[in-house]
């Protein structure tokens, strides 16, 4: 449905140029809904921009639906009302001079992708039932509360039928419960309309919520593509795996192809890796699962001092020393038999491996390394 090739984009700054996009390569099936996620600064904003026609590209191609609609080579340029694209943005965008209905209505009646007269009102009306808004279709827009705004400008983007939604952080603006209802609510929609959808967003736990396959970009350039449980259980490389959660990091050498000697024990991997290699082992909080009796001479566990602990509703996030290594655990309960002491075990299917270099971030550090 989108297919992006060698795409490149570049912006002046004081002192020469930025590279934004640096020759990026994606394909968006025919109704995904495809997430492109990364911090500030990663160029997911432009690459969606440059989709929607909002941003000329400084090379590469773009096809939606089989149709070139930019390139270099030959040049060839539509614009982007003729694209055929619904678009939501992080602002609501709606006009506060208008009513709920005429907002939806107003591009049906005006404009590129207008509809003929007779199905203007047929049309803006069920997008607002879609986003059940119908009842307040007489009310001022600047009367409604950030989450209805938000609708109003989805109910807008489809009353057109458009065949792929583009949307632009669209609930970065909704405090933390609107954003979990009405997350649910779009990708639900799209669903049931059939529509591709290309959704950039900063936030992980949204992009997982909602994404049937991601995107992780950093300065410019793809990371990883991919479903969401691979790039949080089987990350391609160290930055994808700490873009999505907490990971407990240590450092190792390999003393057997399926073990790694390391400060806090042998940990067992799964698969296989050179024997004398260094390597840098992951693990997320939740595979520290707590043991009361370790088998004897059993593998991964791993015996600490429980440090803090945090309750957050659901479960618990604690800190626990191994070793004079600070490790974050979760789970439903406090791992503590009375004085302190826990034993975790470690499952050798759960433990990213990759390849011992530079550390990545600051965070790395408080984790012991």
């Amino acid at each position: 449905m989108i297919s992006i090739r060698h795409l490149a984009k570049e912006f002046p700054v004081s002192g020469g140029r930025v590279a934004a996009l640096k020759g990026l390569d994606l394909e968006v099936a025919e109704g995904e809904f495809f997430v492109i996620v990364g911090a500030s600064g990663s160029g997911k904003t432009t690459l969606l921009r440059c989709v929607a026609g909002l941003e000329a590209p400084d090379g590469g191609e773009i096809r939606i639906a089989g149709r070139v609609v930019s390139s270099d080579k030959p040049p060839v340029w539509v614009a982007s009302q003729q694209r055929q694209l619904g678009m939501v943005f992080q602002s609501y965008a709606v006009w506060p001079h208008l009513t709920v209905y005429e907002n939806v209505a107003l591009p049906l009646a005006e404009g590129e992708q207008r509809a003929p007269r007779r199905e203007v009102s047929s049309r803006a009306r069920e997008a607002l039932r879609l986003v059940q808004l119908e009842e307040l279709a007489d009310r001022s827009a600047t009367l409604l509360s950030g989450g209805q705004q938000q609708r109003v400008a989805l109910a807008r983007a489809i009353a057109v039928n458009p065949r792929i939604l583009l949307m632009d952080e669209p609930l970065s603006n909704l405090d933390a419960r609107l954003r979990e209802e009405v997350r649910g609510k779009i990708r639900d929609l799209s669903k049931q309309l059939g529509s591709t959808v290309l959704y950039v967003t900063h936030d992980q736990v949204e992009a997982m919520a909602m994404a049937d396959k991601i995107a992780l970009m950093q300065a410019g350039e793809l990371l990883q593509v991919g479903l969401p449980m691979e790039l949080y259980h089987h990350p391609a490389r160290p930055e994808v795996a700490e873009f999505f959660g907490l990971v407990n990091w240590v450092e190792g050498r390999m003393v057997q192809p399926a073990l790694a000697e390391t400060a806090v024990g042998a940990i067992e991997i799964k698969g296989s890796q050179a024997p004398g290699s260094q390597v840098l082992l992951g693990f997320r909080p939740e595979s520290l699962s707590p043991v009361s009796t370790p088998p004897a001479g059993a593998r991964n566990v791993l015996s600490g001092v429980l440090r803090s602990s945090t309750f957050l509703g659901d479960q618990f996030l604690y800190d626990v020393m191994i070793r004079d290594h600070l490790f974050v655990g979760k789970g439903r309960l406090i791992p503590s038999n009375g004085d302190g002491n826990v034993c975790f075990y470690v499952d050798p299917r759960e433990v990213m491996v990759f390849p011992a270099k530079k550390k990545i971030s600051g965070r790395f550090d408080e984790r012991g390394i």
